[in-house]
């Protein structure tokens, strides 16, 4: 059996991946990294059938893999951390309700955005003394700004307008809760913070850097796309981390 056959199948997959998660229509194109990281795989299995890697040195091979053990590591570590929140769940009687914005389509709330926002709505059902904060800008490739779309989703669930704060300028999750932040007394406001199970640790983390008393609430995920996403938060992680933002 070649040596590289299970990077070939490896490839093979990340790049099926890849077209699957085209063909849903992901907010972002992010999911192009499975494709280069398939290309990449099934480069490495030819290098190894090959023989490419005899030409290097010893010492830079072995250095090639001790980098790419300490990357190994620190994603499971990170990995590990968004796990540690999966299951999120918020104490009755908060003073705030933050929904975290995600993308909406032409015909309403992207699936992500969907189950956010019903998370949402059996939390303010249950606690009426909550008021909700919407919290999201308008992307490029949006026809509307997206706290204007949830904030008339939640009206249609049955949550009364006076109850619901819009927060319609953020493009991303720091600044969700900076600008959500600016409507309300965080510091002295219990907040709970919606999102999806795989956001909900980076988010805690951001908040809590700035100042808020806030729980997580965990929304399920879509399960098909769960890979990419947590692909992408860890990218997000690290990113927010080196920006001192968590």
């Amino acid at each position: 059996m070649k040596k590289g056959i299970f990077f070939y199948i490896l490839g093979i997959g990340c790049i099926l991946y890849c077209l699957m998660v085209a063909s849903v229509g992901f907010g972002t194109l992010f999911f192009l990294v499975w494709g280069v990281a398939g290309v990449c795989s099934i480069l490495f299995g030819l290098a190894l059938d090959l023989k490419w890697f005899r030409v290097l040195p010893r010492r830079l091979r072995l250095t090639g893999l001790g980098v790419i053990a300490v990357g190994v590591l620190i994603f499971c570590v990170v990995e590990g951390m968004i796990l540690s929140d999966f299951r999120a769940e918020a104490e009755p009687g908060a003073d705030y309700c933050i929904i975290l914005g995600a993308q909406w389509k032409k015909n309403g709330p992207s699936e992500v955005l969907r189950r956010r926002l019903d998370k949402a709505v059996e939390y303010l059902r249950e606690n009426p003394g909550t008021i909700a904060i919407v919290s999201g800008g308008q992307g490029g490739n949006e026809i509307i700004p997206e706290a204007e779309g949830m904030a008339g989703y939640l009206e249609d669930a049955g949550i009364e307008r006076e109850r619901i704060l819009v927060e319609n300028k953020s493009r991303n999750t720091y600044e969700n809760l900076e600008f959500s932040g600016k409507l309300i007394d965080k510091e002295n406001s219990r907040v709970v913070i919606v999102t999806n199970n795989f956001h909900v640790f980076r988010a805690l983390r951001i908040a809590k850097k700035q100042g808020y008393h806030a729980e997580g609430l965990a929304a399920d995920s879509v399960e098909a796309l769960l890979p990419n996403n947590l692909l992408r938060e860890f990218v997000g992680v690290m990113k927010d981390t080196l920006m001192g933002n968590m």
